[in-house]
């Protein structure tokens, strides 16, 4: 890092200009804002953006991009005065980092914007998955040390039977979570959206998790001879349920066009919410029931493959998934996990993809010679051991190249020892250190998964990484 008196003369102007210049200039920016440490632009046409030159603007820390923005690293302090002279050079109007976001989506294609909208579902409910699975995590670790004699526990005890309480609950009401969430990010009322969630696990249906025992008790029929569907809820799976609500959102906002407003209060949510649930039961839901097990089965085919090899590849291409943002689905596949396994084996691998990129991170830094890139990989390492990647993905590793390799490596041998311990996680949300709270009943998995996965990106990434000659 420089010293303090040449940070402090810095021309936040001249590096504001600089970037506007190596971006392609005013018309180039669709929106712009920053964070914390970041500025942020979404960028008509990102041909005309030298990240080589940004890199070494005045400040700049880094240069990468995700989820369609162009995210420049300045730091704490210094972003938000270059940002003021970037908007006043620019002429570009302020936004929130909310409109950068919708900005970048409108630039992404179809698949990419789907993805985004699984994002915006699953990421407002992982704190309460979290808090549940926390819960879930810490019942099992003590009934499994009670069972071995460790500890003495008297299950009768109000302590106890609350927490007990709240650690299933989550997991319980997932549908009914992920109606309103699902239901919000379609632009829906999010209590309909809670309704048609709830429907779906109504005590009415035969819940999906007595099936396998006693199998379907009852067949609604639709046309005689021809077709019938199953009565049977829906618990256990989330993809019928953000379908529905996609449904329930566009029959909502349909019907507020043609209903005139004196019925509006009245005909809308009943016909919107009544037409979902029916459309849902009788033919969309079993199809995307059939869809979401078969992509569940495959992810699971997997992951037991002999010797860990599927973890493995899994465990090595995920941080590649992250780069394109693919990343943002996956947790609807560690709550798929939870509720047919009651654990998710995703989650560990996940964990072990940003175990791996610190590690690899924090090699860069401890072998750099810069200043600059070890003033940005050490916090950055560090970040990723917390389980935020970005920064050390596409500030470091991926501009590096070898050291991005070396964190996948490191990631595919901690995918596969979570393969061979059968490490699985009681919620999701929390990976990297603070990870081995969701897997309480088998901390001393976690940590061996941990340490060989940062020991080996760690090595590799170190063999590898040589400074730029620039640097």
């Amino acid at each position: 890092m420089r010293p303090l008196e040449e940070r402090e003369v810095m021309d936040y102007r001249k590096s504001a200009q600089e970037v506007l210049d190596n971006i392609g200039g005013a018309d180039n920016v669709v929106s712009a804002a920053h964070c914390a440490t970041r500025l942020r632009l979404v960028i008509a046409d990102n041909t005309k953006v030298n990240k080589e030159a940004i890199e070494n603007v005045d400040g700049a820390k880094g240069v990468f991009e995700a989820q369609g923005q162009l995210q420049i690293i300045f730091g704490t302090g210094t972003v938000n005065k270059v940002y003021e002279e970037f908007i006043a050079l620019s002429g570009v109007e302020a936004a929130t980092k909310a409109e950068v976001k919708e900005a970048a989506a409108q630039q992404q294609n179809i698949f990419m914007r789907a993805i985004k909208v699984l994002g915006d579902v699953f990421v407002p409910i992982i704190p309460a998955i979290v808090a549940s699975g926390l819960l879930l995590g810490i019942m099992s670790a003590l009934n499994f040390m009670a069972s071995n004699g460790f500890i003495a526990l008297d299950t009768n005890n109000f302590i106890y039977k609350i927490a007990d309480l709240v650690s299933g609950t989550s997991f319980g009401i997932l549908q009914i979570l992920i109606g309103y969430s699902a239901a919000k990010a379609f632009g829906a009322n999010p209590y309909l959206g809670a309704v048609v969630g709830g429907a779906f696990i109504n005590s009415s249906l035969q819940s999906a998790y007595t099936v396998a025992s006693e199998g379907v008790q009852t067949m609604v029929t639709v046309i005689p001879g021809v077709y019938s569907f199953e009565w049977v809820g829906y618990q256990g799976h989330v993809i019928p349920i953000v379908i529905a609500c996609a449904i329930l959102a566009f029959l909502e906002k349909r019907l507020h066009k043609i209903v005139p407003e004196m019925f509006d209060l009245f005909v809308t949510p009943l016909v919107s919410v009544f037409v979902t649930v029916l459309v849902t039961l009788v033919a969309v839901g079993p199809i995307f029931v059939y869809l979401e097990n078969a992509i569940l089965g495959g992810i699971q085919f997997l992951l037991t493959l002999p010797l860990g090899i599927g973890s493995a590849i899994i465990g090595g291409l995920y941080a590649p998934t992250v780069v394109t943002g693919l990343h943002q689905m996956y947790t609807a596949i560690d709550l798929g996990q939870l509720a047919q396994y009651g654990v998710t084996y995703w989650l560990p691998i996940a964990s072990a993809a940003n175990i791996g990129q610190g590690g690899a991170c924090l090699a860069v830094a401890l072998k750099t010679k810069s200043a600059k890139i070890k003033g940005l990989a050490a916090p950055s390492a560090l970040s990723a051991f917390m389980g935020i990647t970005e920064p050390a993905i596409f500030g470091v590793n991926l501009r590096f190249v070898k050291p991005f390799i070396g964190g996948c490596i490191g990631a595919a041998v901690g995918a596969l020892i979570c393969s061979i311990t059968q490490l699985g996680a009681t919620g999701t949300g929390v990976t990297g250190i603070f990870g081995i709270l969701l897997c309480l009943n088998q901390p001393l998995q976690y940590i061996i998964m941990f340490a060989a996965t940062a020991i080996v990106a760690f090595a590799v990434s170190f063999i590898l990484y040589k400074d730029p000659v620039e640097a």
